[in-house]
């Protein structure tokens, strides 16, 4: 037998009270007795029913639990990889306090909405690169997004080829728990200026295993600056950068690959919504195990003390209603 609760100072203290007081009932009962001149010793067996009584109360509270049974735990989740842009136009401050720092705030978001869920990390810009493979561990994920920032991957521009293709070699190599295509998801994220040319032939790769890819704009199509050192980016010819969010091919992106095109900056946020369409998605059963449960059985001792309670109420002793 396993208890719910240790046997403590809490109920150390109610026996104490139950004896100290009924001790002083008793004491009472006695002198009234002696006083009448009637028969103690009948009181007695109201002093074993309410010991016993009083007994089942402390046990029931104790919660104790014997007996084993098989359950079943099902584990079921999706695969997702999610592809965040770290080129130099993600330090823009067009969304305060940058487009890359928002990206953090709401990827924490995501973490801990798909908590049973599988998660990977690639970051990229002209190159792609694996930051984290595919984990439950949520403080490994957090971490990693933390410590994103723009130095991390080469300033070449961006391309959304490189993260895709990688996202994609990833989930078709770990196929040890999940095999449902339907269950394995890219998510993109960028503010959308693609430089790349074979973003279109990877995306039919992706609509080809049957994979669905969503993605996320991050900016404004006014556009913002990017700050470097103590003042801003300049390209060549010595003119500010402005780099503006270009909607256009993330939104071809998620059409053709059965997702749907969501977006961040100061008037928009889609990130509620973003979640609540990946959790549409059917998971897929990757894991069922039989424990062995024992169940709290403190509602039999409850329940015995109630009967006996009612016997305290309907039973008298002779002379005395006790």
């Amino acid at each position: 037998m396993s208890w719910y609760s240790a046997f403590g100072t809490k109920e150390i203290i109610l026996i104490v009270l139950f004896g100290v007081f009924y001790l002083l009932y008793l004491m009472r009962v006695s002198h009234i007795a002696r006083t009448l001149n009637t028969p103690f010793s009948t009181v007695l067996f109201k002093l074993v029913l309410r010991t016993l009584l009083f007994a089942l109360l402390i046990i029931a509270l104790l919660g104790p639990s014997f007996g084993t049974a098989k359950k079943e735990v099902q584990s079921v989740g999706k695969d997702i990889m999610i592809c965040v842009d770290l080129s130099k136009s993600m330090d823009a401050f067009d969304i305060t306090p940058t487009r890359l720092e928002k990206v953090k705030y709401e990827l924490k978001k995501i973490v801990q909405a798909f908590n049973s869920d599988r998660i990977g990390i690639v970051i990229f810009s002209s190159e792609a690169f694996m930051q984290c493979p595919l984990t439950y561990d949520q403080n490994a994920l957090n971490l990693f997004i933390e410590t994103m920032n723009t130095s991390l991957v080469p300033s070449g521009g961006t391309d959304f080829g490189p993260p895709l293709r990688m996202a994609l070699e990833k989930l078709e190599q770990d196929n040890t728990s999940m095999t449902r295509a339907t269950s394995k998801v890219i998510l993109l994220i960028s503010d959308g200026e693609d430089f790349g040319d074979e973003t279109a032939s990877i995306a039919k790769q992706i609509e080809n295993k049957g994979y669905r890819l969503f993605t996320l704009g991050v900016g404004t199509l006014q556009g913002g600056q990017i700050r470097s050192g103590n003042g801003f980016r300049t390209d060549s010819r010595g003119n500010v950068v402005v780099t503006k969010l270009n909607p256009d091919a993330l939104q071809t992106l998620a059409r053709n690959n059965g997702g749907q095109y969501f977006e961040i900056n100061e008037s928009r946020n889609d990130i509620a919504r973003l979640i609540n369409t990946i959790n549409t998605i059917e998971g897929e059963l990757m894991e069922a195990r039989f424990v062995d449960a024992s169940a709290n059985k403190y509602s039999y001792f409850l329940l015995a003390a109630l009967i006996l309670l009612l016997l305290d109420v309907l039973l008298h002793v002779k002379t005395f209603r006790i």
